[in-house]
């Protein structure tokens, strides 16, 4: 009878302690260990980047790097004297970045195809999505918008001021929910025995290698 009991409250403890390891907010029975596994595998390695390493993260740092240093350039032309070759400057830099979000936009929609429908993570990518082609949306918008503007003002008009102001902010909103997918959600992420070969003790290694 003792060691009945003694099994069972092992039997608790140890199905406590899995519970626990699923994180706050993770329901019993929630997800599978297969569907995390898909979000993990590309669905082409040549377009979307080989196992660990997409290419999604590396193509949005033209779009963010562009429009934060148009943002820039906007600005500056209101604080220099002269300032007409910013303006200038700003509206190619719209440029480069409508042409980098759209090329990262391919790449991810493909990431997307691999998360399993009706799941919260589906959820977060498409809005992740929406918002991200209404701030490229934006930015056309305001590029044609600069085109139509005079040639050779000194300062940004203050209309296309304020639409890059706000696109740059709902692309932060945009980027919070990326981060989300993939350092919550681990999608594109290798698993952690993966992760766990960047945590060996090299010395060992390097010592038989100078043998």
């Amino acid at each position: 009878m003792v060691s009945s009991e003694a099994s069972d409250s092992r039997t608790r403890s140890g199905s406590g302690h899995h519970e626990s390891c699923k994180g706050p907010g993770a329901q019993p029975g929630e997800g599978s260990p297969a569907r995390l596994a898909e979000v993990k595998q590309p669905i082409s390695a040549a377009l979307a980047g080989p196992y660990g390493h997409p290419w999604h993260p590396l193509l949005v740092t033209v779009p963010i790097g562009a429009w934060i240093a148009s943002l820039v350039f906007d600005v500056g032309s209101y604080v220099v004297p002269n300032g007409g070759y910013l303006v200038q400057g700003s509206r190619w830099l719209i440029a480069l970045g409508v042409l980098g979000a759209l090329a990262a936009a391919m790449v991810g929609a493909l990431d997307m195809l691999s998360i399993p429908r009706h799941t919260r993570a589906s959820r977060t990518a498409l809005v992740h999505i929406v918002l991200n082609l209404l701030v490229v949306a934006a930015y056309i918008a305001g590029f044609l918008w600069r085109r139509g503007a005079e040639s050779g003002a000194s300062t940004v008009g203050v209309g296309p001021l304020v639409l890059s102001v706000v696109a740059v902010a709902v692309l932060g909103l945009s980027g919070s929910l990326g981060g989300r997918l993939t350092f919550r959600y681990g999608v594109r992420v290798a698993d952690e025995s993966t992760q766990l070969t960047g945590y060996r003790d090299v010395r060992s290694e390097v010592g038989e290698e100078t043998h």
